[in-house]
């Protein structure tokens, strides 16, 4: 029977650890002996997803402590005691605060410390990974008694996922060899069956360039994984020169004493992680994971470790950077970007701190340069990676004597090859859609951000008043010719019309002229064809039309065309 036959109960939605959270300080509240800071915190880029977490300086304080083992300075506000209740020191203090958090969250390797995923997401990392690990290889070792614990690595990988320990083999008592337990992740897209398949497939793999694994088993949550353990550690261990055994956050957040490889490592250990990745390849096989703690370095070979990621469905520590490149969308591309940060770190000794590089330190190998450029310049970021085949002949790698050089062909059953290309879908498929949103999220928030830039408010403020000035001399002019159309209609109605010709002289008063007979009634008019029927006039043609007949009438009146009125004088007193 299977150890693993029961899943771990411990687990909700799968989450990708990897999906980096952002933290702003919303307001603050004071009780009656300490204030309180209200954080929002969100997931990735929508907004949706999102909640908030009420922290003290206190819990401030006790996440800084977990976090000074990196050698990290972090600019956490120094306490005090008389007067902290003050509210320009608490306006103060919260602005330091706010601070801190984006030098955490915005770190490649503190942002993902399992601490800092407590402090600002405890609802998902109440867990106790640990505890869960150790019940997992309790069964192991109940149903295989050969093997014996020798010591647990705490933290000695990135992964809140992850566990080590040390181990033995009784029969082998000066052997030792690494045993880890995973967790499932988000991407895992094969079957439960085909998942065992996999992994014992990668059980087989005989590649020089491929760490072997020794032990596995799988069940629907989880993964025990059994390997040889090297003294001298990984080969990120070997350019930081460290202790393999030391936690993660002390051994890579500060390096002192890091240091690039000399040109005839970086050509050898490249071309033997191609070879690896190759093999991969051909196999139909997907990685993904390629970075410099997951390759151990040993007797001048480079072997690839936790191959087995890609199947079992764990986020990359490289994700959220060739998120952000929509190029980079298949898992061949995503293993030439991770190649390219590889290569990187082993010529400078430590990986690049931003995506895309275009100006490199001095170095004296500029066929690394080239090599470089061709992966991670700004111009290969927007365009297409190259393939491992082409790297490889490069004048960097092609002249390069491998000491195993006979080829390594996996042999894959036709059922979980079809298999692992639908899973290889689904996870492109996944990756695609995450950059569609980033995508979208970028050119909203550029949008956003050109919206209300000063220049822009200007810019508004501008058009505004000039939209507001030409409004005012539209209706300035209405007004004009309203009251001009008032007076004209006003002064025919209240006083008879004088020919302009014959102005009356001033101080001479004249009574006024009997009034015209009315005209006689005008001719029907002539029918007139639909088709020439003059188009109806508009409200501004037809007050034209009025003044100017108004006008016409004026300047043509005569005051011979009057017909004389006979008329009987009743002034006369009747006798």
């Amino acid at each position: 029977m299977s150890f693993l036959e029961k899943p771990a109960v411990h687990g909700g939605l799968l989450l990708d650890d990897t999906v980096p959270l952002t933290a702003v300080i919303e307001t603050s509240q004071n009780l009656q002996s300490h204030t309180e800071y209200i954080i929002r915190v969100q997931r990735g880029v929508s907004s949706d997803n999102s909640w908030q977490v009420i922290r003290r300086y206190s819990d401030f304080d006790v996440l800084n402590g977990s976090l000074l083992i990196s050698g990290i300075t972090l600019p956490l506000p120094p306490k005090k005691l008389i007067g902290n209740m003050d509210r320009e020191f608490i306006a103060e203090r919260q602005r330091g605060l706010q601070a801190y958090l984006d030098s955490i969250t915005q770190h490649p390797l503190l942002s993902v410390a399992l601490s800092v995923k407590k402090f600002l997401d405890p609802n998902n990392y109440s867990a106790n990974y640990t505890e869960i690990a150790l019940q997992q290889v309790s069964m192991f070792f109940r149903s295989d008694p050969k093997w014996e614990v020798v010591e647990p690595l705490r933290d000695i990988g990135w992964r809140i996922r992850k566990k080590y320990f040390l181990i033995k083999n009784k029969e082998q008592a000066k052997e030792r060899s690494l045993l880890s337990w995973v967790d499932l992740g988000p991407d895992k897209f094969l079957s439960d069956k085909d998942l065992q398949s996999a992994v014992k497939l990668l059980t087989s793999i005989t590649s020089p360039y491929i760490c072997p694994l020794i032990f596995s088993s799988t069940n629907e949550s989880s993964a025990l994984l059994i390997r040889p353990f090297s003294e001298k550690g990984s080969l990120r261990d070997q350019i930081c020169k460290v202790k393999p055994k030391e936690m993660y956050l002390k051994k890579y957040c500060n390096p002192k004493k890091s240091q690039g490889l000399e040109l005839l490592h970086i050509k050898l250990y490249g071309r033997q992680i191609l070879e690896g990745l190759k093999v991969l390849h051909d196999g139909g096989l997907f990685y993904g994971h390629l970075h410099a703690g997951n390759v151990m370095l040993e007797d001048d070979v480079c072997r690839l470790l936790d191959v087995e990621n890609g199947v079992l469905g764990v986020p990359s520590v490289l994700r959220p950077a060739f998120t952000q490149l929509r190029k980079i969308n298949t898992i061949e591309s995503v293993d030439v970007f991770c190649f390219g940060q590889l290569l990187y770190e082993m010529t400078y000794g430590q990986p690049p701190e931003t995506v895309p590089v275009d100006e490199y330190p001095s170095a004296p190998y500029t066929a690394v340069v080239s090599v470089l450029q061709s992966i991670l310049s700004t111009e290969a970021c927007k365009s297409r990676m190259p393939t491992v085949t082409q790297l490889i002949q490069t004048p960097l790698f092609n002249d390069v004597q491998l000491q195993h050089s006979e080829k390594v062909h996996i042999r894959v059953p036709s059922r979980l090859k079809e298999a692992l290309k639908t899973a290889k879908e689904s996870l492109e498929k996944r990756l695609q859609e995450e950059q569609r949103l980033l995508h979208q999220h970028r050119r909203l928030t550029r949008a956003q951000s050109h919206h209300g830039s000063e220049e822009q408010k200007k810019r508004r403020k501008i058009l505004a008043r000039k939209q507001k000035s030409r409004q005012s001399a539209y209706e300035n002019e209405e007004d004009v010719s309203l009251r001009n159309n008032n007076n004209n209609s006003g002064s025919g109605a209240s006083s008879p019309p004088t020919c302009p010709s014959s102005p009356t002289p001033t101080g001479v008063q004249s009574a006024p002229p009997p009034p015209p007979p009315p005209p006689p009634p005008p001719p029907p008019p002539p029918p007139l064809e639909a088709s020439s029927a003059p188009p109806p006039l508009s409200s501004a043609d037809r007050a034209g039309g009025g003044r100017t007949a108004l006008l016409s009438s004026i300047q043509s009146f005569s005051k011979g065309n009057l017909k004389k009125a006979q008329t009987t004088d009743r002034s006369r007193p009747v006798l």
